[in-house]
C-alpha cells in the first residue's frame, strides 16, 4: 500500500460464505467506525467493497475482513486491488450485481438456527415479534432453503412474496439495526403465517400452533413444515405413539432423532461431553449422536437395541414454541415414508403423508430446496460428519488439485450426495437419502438443477461410480452428448475423500472398509488396503472373501451372511462346534442356503469388512434380519461397548494371495464358535472381534508401509463410523509409527463418495488423462 496517512482508493473482493450471514452490515459498521468512504454490495456470490481513506484505516478494514466477521461467515479469500476512482463521501450498502461466472463457487449460505437475540424476542410478551414463528435476523434464519437466485437478496428468495411492512422496512434499512439487510426479515404484520389442517378442522396463526400442540400432547402424530422439508413430530416419551409412527412410516427399527428444548434437557437424557455440547449449540444445530442415559424417560421404541440417541436442539422459532408448550422431548423425523424423498411442497405433503400424520402444521413460505437434518458424532473429542445437510450444505470445500473444467460428481447409491467442482473447490450438495427409485432420482435431478442454476454451473465432465446398476451411474450415462465421463472406483473415492480433506500431498495408504463396492476387477470389494494418489491406486491388501447367498438377501439377513463365511468362504474353517445360528432358522431355509453356497448359485463373493461384521452379528444372535442398512454392525458395536473387561483379540493370520496380503478370518470364526459354545458372553466376543479388526488392519498397514515407504494412512468407508474402530485404529497405527487420518467434514460413509470422485476427476483432468 502507500505511506501512512495518505488517502487511497481500493476495490476489495471477499470470497467464501459471505452472503446471508450479515457480512454487508458487518462491513458497513466496520467502515463507518473507521470513517472510511465507499460502498459494499453483493456481486455474484462474493461481497465487493469500494473503499477510500487513510492507508492505516484501510489496512485495519482488510485485516478485519480476513480475521473477523459474523460467526456464520467463512472467508476463503480477500482480493485487494487499487482503483483510480474514489467513491463519494460516506459509506453505503448498495444494490447487488450479478457479475460474471466466478472461478470458484459463490458462498451460498446454509440455514442458521435461531440466535439468542431473536429467541429472547419470541418469548418477550412486550416485543412485537412475541411468539412469532418466523422471527430472524442477519445472524439466523432460512438461507439455502429459500434462495431462488444469487446474489442473495430478498427479491431473489421465497420471501419476495411478502412485502415488508413499515416497521420491518425501517429495520432492514437501518445500519445500526441487527436486521439491516436481513433478507428473510418478517413480523406478524407482513410475514408468513401458520396453518393447521386435520381433516375438517382448520386454523391459522396462533390457533394453528395451539391445535398442533394439543394434538401432540394427546398422542397424535403431526406433520410440521420445517426449514428444508416436512417433519413428522410426536411425543418421544409415549411408547404407543412412537410404535404407531414406526408402523405408519414403515420404519421398523432405525432409531429416531429426538429434539429437546435446550442443553439442560439434553443432559437429562444423554451423557454429554464438552464437544457434544458445543456441537449441539453451534449455528448449524445438527443431530448429535450421544450416549443415552438409562431411565431417562424416552420410549424404548425411539432407539431400539442401542445405547445411543440422536439429539438436537430447536433450529427455528416454531420448534422452540413447540418444545416450550409441550415441555417434553419430541421425536422429530423426516416427513416421508421409508425410502422416499422428504416432502417439501404442501400438496406433496398432503398426498404422501396421508395415513401417517394425524394433522398438518404448515405455513405459506415456499421451500425452494430439500434439506434434511445433518447428523454428526464426536469421536475422541473430534466432531465427525455422518450426514451433511441442513446447516452445513451446500458449502464448498477445497480441492487438492484445481479442476481445469467444471465437473459434476454424481456419488454412489446409498446415503446419496453429489458435488459440483469448479476451480479449486467442490460444492457438496445436501444428503438425499438412498438413490433407489424414480422418486429419489427425480429429487436428485431437481437438486442438481437448482444448485447448477444458482451457480451458473454447466458440467463438462461427469465423475461416477463403476457399478453399472447404480442410478447415479445411469444418470452419468444419460448426460448430454459431449460431456466427458470419468469412472472412479468406489474405494479409491472413499480414501481420496479423506486425503483431500486433509490436503495430503504425494502417495498415501488408504484403508477403505464398507459394505460393498464395485472393484476394478468386476468383483465386490469392501475391506481394502490401497496405495493411492489422487489419480490412481494399487491394491495391496484385503479381507478374505466370502459368498453372499442370495446377493442382496444376505445383506438384509445377516444370519445368511454368517452361513456364507461358515460354509463357503475363501478360507475353510478348522473343526469347530456347529453354529447356533443354524438353529434360529427353518431347517429348509438352512438347507437351501447351504446348497446355494456349495453350488455357487446366486452367491457372489465379496472381500468386505462390513459384511464380515454383519456375519459376526448374525453368528452371535445379535441381528438375524436387518431392519435398516447397517443395523447388524450397529448392534455389534453396541454389544462391544457393554463388555465388562478389556478386549483381547481373537486368533487371526495374514495370507498371501495374488500378490496381496489377505486377512484369513478362519481362525477368528473358529474361535468365535468355540467360545460362544462355551458360554462366553456375547458382549466380550463382540469386543474381541473389534480388537481383532484393529490388530489385523494395523498389521496390513505396517506391511504396506514397509513395502512402499509410505507412512500416511487415510481411513474411510462406512465402517469408520464405528466409534471403536474410529478411536482404536488411529491409536494402533500411531503406535506402529504411522500417521492416521479420518474424515471430519465429509462423511466417511457413501455420502462422501462424491467429494472423492470430484477430487480424482479434477486430478486426472489436470494431468491430461
Amino acid at each position: 500500500m502507500t505511506a501512512v496517512g495518505e488517502a487511497v482508493a481500493w476495490s476489495v473482493r471477499v470470497r467464501g460464505t459471505v452472503q446471508g450471514v450479515g457480512f454487508r452490515p458487518f462491513v458497513h459498521r466496520l467502515a463507518t467506525g473507521l470513517r472510511l468512504d465507499g460502498a459494499v454490495r453483493n456481486d455474484g456470490g462474493d461481497v465487493v467493497i469500494d473503499v477510500a481513506g487513510p492507508d492505516r484505516a484501510v489496512r485495519r478494514l482488510i485485516d478485519a475482513l480476513r480475521t473477523g466477521g459474523p460467526q456464520a461467515a467463512d472467508v476463503t479469500e480477500v482480493v485487494v486491488g487499487r482503483t483510480a476512482t474514489a467513491p463519494p463521501p460516506g459509506f453505503r450498502v448498495i444494490d447487488s450485481a450479478t457479475g460474471a461466472v466466478p472461478p470458484a463457487f459463490a458462498g451460498l449460505p446454509a440455514d442458521l438456527a435461531t440466535c439468542a437475540d431473536c429467541l429472547a424476542e419470541v418469548f418477550d410478551p412486550a416485543d412485537r415479534r412475541y411468539r412469532y414463528p418466523f422471527t430472524n435476523c442477519t445472524a439466523c434464519g432460512p438461507r439455502a432453503t429459500i434462495v431462488d437466485e444469487l446474489p442473495y437478496d430478498r427479491a431473489r428468495t421465497a420471501m419476495a412474496g411478502f412485502p415488508l411492512c413499515r416497521r420491518c422496512a425501517a429495520e432492514y434499512h437501518d445500519p445500526a439495526d441487527r436486521r439491516f439487510h436481513a433478507e428473510p426479515v418478517a413480523c406478524p404484520a407482513c410475514g408468513p403465517r401458520l396453518a393447521w389442517n386435520a381433516g375438517r378442522r382448520a386454523a391459522s396463526g396462533e390457533d394453528a400452533l395451539a391445535a398442533a400442540c394439543d394434538a401432540i400432547a394427546r398422542g397424535r402424530i403431526v406433520a410440521v413444515k420445517g426449514l428444508g422439508g416436512y417433519q413428522l413430530i410426536c411425543d418421544a416419551t409415549d411408547p404407543d405413539t412412537v410404535d404407531r409412527l414406526r408402523r405408519r412410516k414403515a420404519r421398523a427399527r432405525k432409531p429416531f432423532a429426538v429434539m429437546v428444548a435446550g442443553l439442560p434437557a439434553a443432559a437429562a437424557v444423554a451423557d454429554l461431553a464438552d464437544t457434544e455440547r458445543a456441537t449441539l449449540t453451534c449455528p448449524a444445530h445438527p443431530i448429535v449422536l450421544t450416549t443415552a442415559r438409562p431411565g431417562a424417560g424416552l420410549a424404548a421404541g425411539v432407539a431400539p437395541g442401542v445405547d445411543r440417541i440422536g439429539l438436537f436442539l430447536p433450529c427455528t422459532p416454531l420448534h422452540h414454541l413447540l418444545l416450550r408448550a409441550l415441555a417434553r422431548p419430541l421425536v422429530v423425523t423426516s416427513g416421508n415414508r421409508a425410502g422416499e424423498p422428504i416432502a417439501i411442497a404442501d400438496t406433496d405433503a398432503a398426498d404422501r403423508l396421508t395415513g401417517i400424520a394425524d394433522g398438518h402444521l404448515s405455513h405459506d413460505r415456499p421451500i425452494r430446496a430439500r434439506y434434511d437434518d445433518s447428523v454428526v458424532q464426536v469421536v475422541a473429542g473430534v466432531r465427525r460428519m455422518l450426514r451433511r445437510a441442513r446447516g452445513y450444505a451446500p458449502a464448498a470445500l477445497p480441492l487438492p488439485v484445481a479442476a481445469p473444467q467444471p465437473i459434476l460428481a454424481v456419488g454412489a447409491q446409498l446415503k446419496h450426495a453429489f458435488a459440483l467442482a469448479r476451480g479449486g473447490s467442490a460444492l457438496l450438495g445436501p444428503h438425499g437419502g438412498d438413490l433407489a427409485d424414480a422418486d429419489t432420482l427425480a429429487a436428485f435431478r431437481a437438486t442438481v438443477a437448482q444448485l447448477s442454476r444458482l451457480h451458473r454451473f454447466e458440467a463438462q465432465a461427469v465423475a461416477h461410480d463403476l457399478h453399472p446398476d447404480y442410478l447415479s451411474t445411469g444418470y452419468a450415462r444419460d448426460t448430454a452428448p459431449g460431456t466427458r465421463r470419468i469412472g472412479v472406483q468406489h474405494h479409491h473415492a472413499h480414501v481420496v475423500s479423506c486425503a483431500a480433506e486433509h490436503g495430503v500431498e504425494g502417495p498415501f495408504l488408504g484403508v477403505a472398509y464398507d459394505g460393498l463396492g464395485y472393484g476394478d476387477d468386476g468383483a465386490l470389494w469392501g475391506g481394502e488396503v490401497l496405495l493411492a494418489t489422487y489419480t490412481g491406486f494399487r491394491r495391496l491388501g484385503r479381507f478374505g472373501r466370502a459368498p453372499l447367498p442370495g446377493g442382496e438377501a444376505a445383506v438384509r439377513r445377516p444370519v445368511r451372511m454368517a452361513l456364507g463365511y461358515l460354509y463357503g468362504g475363501e478360507f475353510p474353517l478348522p473343526p469347530a462346534p456347529a453354529p447356533a445360528c443354524r438353529d434360529r432358522m427353518p431347517a429348509a431355509e438352512h438347507a437351501t442356503i447351504r446348497r446355494m453356497i456349495e453350488r455357487g448359485v446366486r452367491s457372489p463373493y465379496a472381500s468386505s469388512a462390513g459384511r464380515f461384521l454383519d456375519a459376526v452379528a448374525g453368528l452371535l444372535g445379535l441381528c438375524d434380519e436387518a431392519g435398516y442398512e447397517g443395523e447388524a454392525a450397529v448392534l455389534l458395536e453396541a454389544a462391544a461397548h457393554r463388555a465388562r473387561r478389556p478386549a483381547r483379540p481373537l486368533p487371526w493370520r495374514l495370507a498371501r494371495s495374488g500378490g496381496l496380503w489377505v486377512y484369513d478370518w478362519s481362525p477368528t470364526f473358529a474361535a468365535l464358535l468355540r467360545r460362544s459354545a462355551a458360554g462366553v458372553p456375547v458382549t466380550e466376543l463382540a469386543a474381541a472381534v473389534h480388537r481383532t479388526v484393529v490388530d489385523v488392519t494395523v498389521a496390513l498397514c505396517a506391511r504396506a508401509a514397509e513395502r512402499t515407504g509410505v507412512t500416511v494412512v487415510c481411513l474411510s468407508g462406512g465402517c469408520l463410523q464405528n466409534r471403536i474402530l474410529a478411536t482404536d485404529l488411529p491409536a494402533g497405527l500411531r503406535a506402529a509409527g504411522l500417521t492416521a487420518l479420518l474424515n471430519r467434514d465429509v462423511p466417511a460413509n457413501d455420502g462422501g463418495i462424491c467429494y472423492g470422485q470430484a477430487a480424482v476427476a479434477a486430478a486426472r483432468l489436470a494431468e491430461g488423462d
